[in-house]
């Protein structure tokens, strides 16, 4: 066999090494990723599944520095905010699942067919932590105003925006229910009682069910199901309000596996899928299929603000500027 020969072997034979597997950039917490595993490769044998899983923020800047090499075939429940980021690039591969006719309107891209689509939301909320609370005889807030108060300083942890997709939706509602200049205003008066800045949204929320600190700005699910699991925490829903993002998924453009990333797509606005982010999540894309879900409040939907996401998308390298300007020194180290 000649050298060139032997060279294209083994290039076919490492194509189908890989055949069937589809690389998958994900933000979604790492404890949901192997049911949505199983459940896909279920569905279609013979294709796999390989994530590669971190923030929002580190995601969508790793998706924009691969954008002339892509390494990803799809990004699977990463914010909408983001991909209407990475469709203004030119990053994604329009494409409309089956069935999309289930899906709600404000879940979908407006172009036909979408860019992306929304499978479920999160909204933030408020961890509480009732034992640490009592023992320092402080009242449970109530509200965004409240955490600026003096009683709390040292108190609060929030996620960095730049690094998470919690602590952007956080940061770009805010600006969006109070106006900048009000809105920068709090930011700089909740600055002063914030302890630090992680580089998670969950991570908020296990600082309180530890004790470590007693409020985290997180998100209602993981708020949830701490408290399912025995944490003496209280989900509070800000009275003022709650931003919001959208769970969403898209094919990255120039992919070599398109069949198979359709396949992910198709099953990620299945039944079979909503039923399991109905577990978790109490905001799906198909509504028919919503849950209650145990200690969030029933009223969540009616605390979810008019959100502006490409106005979010649009003004997020600005925003994100501004905001590590102002409060990064009080960002915990990154990992790595």
């Amino acid at each position: 066999m000649t050298t060139l020969a032997a060279a294209a072997a083994l290039l076919g034979l490492a194509g189908a090494a890989n055949a069937g597997e589809i690389t998958v950039y994900t933000a979604l917490e790492a404890d949901l990723l192997p049911a949505y595993k199983a459940s896909f490769e279920a569905k279609y044998p013979g294709t796999t599944i390989r994530w590669v899983r971190d923030s929002t923020g580190i995601i969508t800047a790793k998706l924009l520095a691969e954008k002339n090499n892509p390494q990803a075939d799809v990004v699977l429940g990463t914010a909408a905010t983001s991909l209407l980021l990475l469709d203004a690039e030119g990053m994604l591969a329009p494409y409309a699942p089956e069935g999309m006719k289930k899906i709600e309107a404000r879940f979908l891209d407006k172009n036909t067919p979408p860019a992306w689509v929304g499978t479920n939301a999160w909204a933030a909320a408020l961890c509480v932590n009732t034992v640490e609370m009592e023992k320092r005889k402080l009242p449970i807030p109530a509200s965004w105003a409240d955490l600026t108060k003096p009683e709390y300083k040292g108190l609060i942890v929030m996620p960095n925006p730049a690094s998470s997709g919690t602590g952007f939706l956080d940061v770009s509602s805010w600006l969006q229910m109070f106006g900048d200049e009000k809105g920068w205003a709090f930011m700089d008066a909740l600055d002063k009682n914030i302890a630090t800045y992680t580089h998670s949204g969950s991570k908020p929320c296990s600082l309180a069910a530890s004790g470590e600190y007693p409020i985290g700005i997180s998100f209602e699910f993981r708020a949830a199901r701490l408290i399912n699991q025995g944490a003496p925490l209280v989900a509070v829903i800000p009275a003022e309000g709650i931003g919001w993002d959208m769970e969403a998924s898209a094919i990255i453009k120039g992919t070599d596996n398109e069949a198979d990333a359709k396949k992910l797509m198709d099953w990620a606005v299945s039944d079979e899928a909503m039923k399991i982010y109905a577990k978790n999540y109490a905001i799906l894309a198909n509504a028919a299929l919503e849950e209650p879900i145990k200690n969030l409040p029933a009223d969540l939907k009616a605390k979810l603000i008019d959100n502006k996401f490409d106005w979010a998308a649009a003004n997020r390298a600005q925003i994100l500027q501004e905001w590590q300007r102002r409060y990064d020194a009080k960002s915990e180290p990154k990992k790595g």
